[in-house]
Order: C-alpha cells, then structure tokens, then sequence
C-alpha cells in the first residue's frame, strides 16, 4: 500500500525527467493562479464479506453537488509539459440513494454527509497548442479532513428509532468519518485561453479514491469506503516570470 502511495507521488516527477531535454530552446514559465467550480461526490461503500451482511442490502449513493476553490502554482519546464502543484478547500460526501430498493423507495427518507477537506493536488501537465490549449493533467491528490456533518430527515430518523428491517443497512448513520487523510488518483481534461489579460483554464477533473473514509480492516463493517468526485472548474493564471 505504501509503494503505491509513493509510486502515485512520484508520477508527475517521473514523467517530467523523462521529457526533460526535448526541446532545448524553450523558455520555462511560471504562473499563479485561483479556481473554483463545482464537485459532484459520492461514496463507494463495500462491505466485510461474512454470514452477518450476507442479506444486508449494499449502500447505494448518489451524486452530492457542492463547490471547490483554491490556489495553484504551475511550471511549465518544457514544451508541452509542466507541473502542477494546487491548495484546495473542496466540499465532498454523498447522499444515500434509497430508490434502488423496491421496499425502501417510496418512504421518503433522505440521509447526506457532508465531508470538507484541505486538498492538495500534484499534477504533470501536458497540453498541446497556442493560444488555444487543449490540456490533460494527471497526478496523486492528498486530502486532509477538517470537519464532516450529517443530515437525515425526520421519516428515516422515526424508521431507525423505531426499530429496522434485517436487511436495512445501518452502520453508515451517526458516524463521523474515522480516517482524516485521503488519497487519490486524479485526472482532467480541458481548454485553456491564452489572452492579454491572463490565461483562463476550463476543466472537467475526476478523483478516484484510494483510500477509505470509515476504518476497513477484517475486524471492522466496512471494506471499502472511498471517494468518487467529479470536478469542474475554471481557473485564471497570470504569468510570474
């Protein structure tokens, strides 16, 4: 697991030193930047195969909509590539999506977790064009938690006070998250517009999680709990040097 990690970490430097030296007459360029735009989150949830899940409906989640923004340093060492390194607050979670089980579906339940994180995105950036830029960027992504609420509705609250179903799937309400730092792998495609007063960038980024929210050794419920997020976002660049 740990190789991984920093197999992850390593990519945008690796794949930099491999390009390093291709063009010999390029000027390398600096830019600072600020973005912001949307995030559509939800949660893949597994559970511990064993006899007590075995008829336990699977959680299903939904797309949550809430919004990112941050700031972000790129060097552009070469031609057609450069690097990326951003400062995120990013909005994620999920909201449980009860209308893919006949029995549950129509009893108006609503249940949601808000996660926010300080994120930190490491990128190679690889485009092609001019003052037009079709670009693709790729890289590992840490997140730190700094705080994490829930919401569920009064019908869903009454249902689980008043007792459940066998096959009703409880574990993932009135928990908070257990494990505060997340990783993943994160990728994007997009357009950039180069102008006289700046570069704008449009991206459509998705993040798939390596690591888990709820702790997911064999002893605990859960053996999987990540993130899904799809990004879109808009950012503006002036040139440092």
């Amino acid at each position: 697991m740990v190789n991984r990690y920093l197999l992850l970490l390593l990519l945008p430097f690796i794949f930099g030193s491999f390009m390093y030296g291709q063009n010999k007459d390029f000027k390398p360029e600096w830019n600072i930047g600020v973005g912001f735009g949307p995030t559509f989150s939800s949660v893949d949830f597994q559970s511990v195969p064993n006899s007590e899940n075995a008829n336990k409906m699977r959680i299903s989640t939904k797309n949550q909509m809430q919004y990112h923004g941050g700031i972000a340093i790129r060097y552009i060492s070469e031609k057609n590539i450069g690097i990326i390194a951003e400062l995120n607050y990013s909005q994620e979670g999920w909201k449980q999506n009860f209308s893919k089980n006949d029995v549950f579906a129509n009893l108006g339940f609503e249940h949601s977790h808000q996660l926010n994180y300080f994120e930190l995105p490491v990128l190679t950036h690889i485009y092609f064009g001019n003052k037009v830029r079709f670009f693709f960027n790729l890289g590992p992504k840490i997140g730190f938690l700094i705080s994490d609420s829930e919401k569920i509705n009064d019908k869903l609250e009454n249902y689980l006070a008043s007792g459940v179903s066998p096959s009703f799937e409880t574990n993932q309400y009135y928990r908070m998250a257990e494990n505060k730092i997340d990783y993943a792998l994160m990728a994007g495609l997009g357009l950039e517009f180069r102008t006289g007063i700046g570069n704008f960038a449009l991206e459509g980024r998705y993040s798939f999680g390596l690591g888990d929210i709820y702790k997911s050794s064999k002893a605990d419920y859960f053996s999987r709990s990540a993130n899904r997020v799809i990004y879109g976002k808009l950012t503006y660049y002036v040139k440092l040097f």
